[in-house]
């Protein structure tokens, strides 16, 4: 499957994946083109939707989120009504960061940060285990993180 972009676009893609706060003439420069078809490139690629939102991504140990625990959940019943309702309330909870639905033994995997292991057994008793449908929860509580990343792999297109 082609992906639509030529080889400036994945080398504009690749250093904004790094440091979106970089303007068009630096990345212009970087690349070999021009500050004006740059910019145009940029816009395209965030019209097109390859450029879904720029961000600044925090340091959550620096701003007192310590812990982070990763729980699988399963429900007790599989229907849409039942992964929608549930989906909603992982929306609404901030604590939540990702959630994905899985195939096989469990339904979900949630990402939850908190500002230590008391605050989400609180979270845990209070809000996720009182979500409708739930039926199970496995919790893992993350040690040390090995790597951390936001920037997908480009070397495909």
């Amino acid at each position: 499957m082609t992906s639509g972009l030529d080889e400036f676009e994945k080398k504009i893609l690749a250093i904004l994946q790094v440091d979106a706060s970089r303007s068009s003439a630096d990345i212009a420069q970087e690349i070999g083109l021009s500050q004006a078809p740059c910019w145009r490139r940029i816009q395209r690629l965030k019209d097109e939707g390859y450029i879904r939102s720029e961000v600044c991504v925090l340091d959550r140990r620096k701003i007192g989120l310590r812990a982070q625990v990763f729980a699988q959940v399963k429900l007790t019943a599989h229907g849409r009504a039942n992964l929608s309702q549930f989906a909603d309330a992982m929306n609404a909870f901030p604590e939540v960061l990702d959630c994905f639905v899985l195939m096989g033994a469990v339904d979900f995997m949630l990402r939850i940060v908190t500002e230590d292991i008391e605050a989400y057994e609180r979270f845990f008793f209070e809000k996720l285990s009182q979500v409708p449908g739930v039926q199970e929860i496995n919790s893992m509580v993350a040690l040390s993180e090995i790597k951390f990343t936001t920037a997908l792999p480009l070397d495909h297109l």
